[in-house]
């Protein structure tokens, strides 16, 4: 059967799954880390836990996080899947992370997912909060309004990418040969050298041909 590529999971991680997925991807959460866990995946799952569930601590960890280790984000795919994402409030979230990071030129499109007003990132009390203690500097003028000190700002809060690099394989790849799917497969096949090509780009959401050749080049260091 030929390979159909799908860029969204079947089902992103919630609840304890999720803060194990997050502490698996450099999140300083008190739970067992899952190390293998998707980047991306997780990114987006947080985001939606904190914009529409309203775990501000949670949020403000994965603001942090982006903040050390955006440079290792897997641009394309996450703007794929930011861009597929139902909620408004998730949307403008990312929107004023492409507008925060303006110098990353690949997270551009994610300031087009929000028009018109910032929305509150309180969904009550905002208009209090900012009167009293101004605005968080890095969502200034962006398409989210946040009241200073909501969210903070703590950089123990997230591993450092030396940290990360030897906790999560995919990372480590990632800063060895670029934020790519291909380094996504490179750390699968270490865990799973057997997989079929059509399988290991189902598990990374990347094409057959990344994948295929992938699988050449570590059949041809290892043979």
């Amino acid at each position: 059967m030929a390979h159909r590529r799908n860029i969204a999971p079947e089902m992103l991680p919630e609840g304890t799954a999720l803060s194990r997925a997050a502490a698996g991807i450099g999140m300083r959460l008190a739970v067992e880390p899952e190390t293998n866990a998707n980047i991306e995946d997780t990114l987006l799952a947080a985001s939606i836990e904190g914009m529409e569930r309203e775990d501000l601590r949670l949020l403000a960890v994965l603001v942090t996080w982006l903040d050390v280790h955006s440079p290792w984000l897997n641009a394309d795919r996450l703007v794929r899947l930011v861009t597929q994402a139902d909620s408004g409030r998730v949307r403008a979230f990312w929107a004023a992370i492409a507008a925060w990071k303006s110098a990353d030129q690949r997270l551009r499109r994610l300031s087009k997912l929000h028009r018109g007003q910032p929305v509150p990132l309180l969904r009550a009390g905002s208009k209090f909060q900012l009167a009293r203690s101004g605005e968080d500097p890095r969502f200034a003028s962006t398409a989210l309004e946040v009241p200073a000190q909501v969210l903070r700002a703590r950089p123990a809060d997230v591993l450092s990418t030396a940290e990360l690099a030897r906790q999560h394989a995919a990372y480590r790849w990632r800063v060895i040969i670029g934020p790519t799917y291909r380094a996504d497969m490179w750390a699968e096949l270490e865990r799973r050298p057997a997989l079929s090509a059509a399988e290991l780009a189902r598990r990374c959401y990347g094409s057959f041909s990344t994948a295929w050749h992938v699988r050449r080049d570590r059949a041809a260091l290892t043979s």
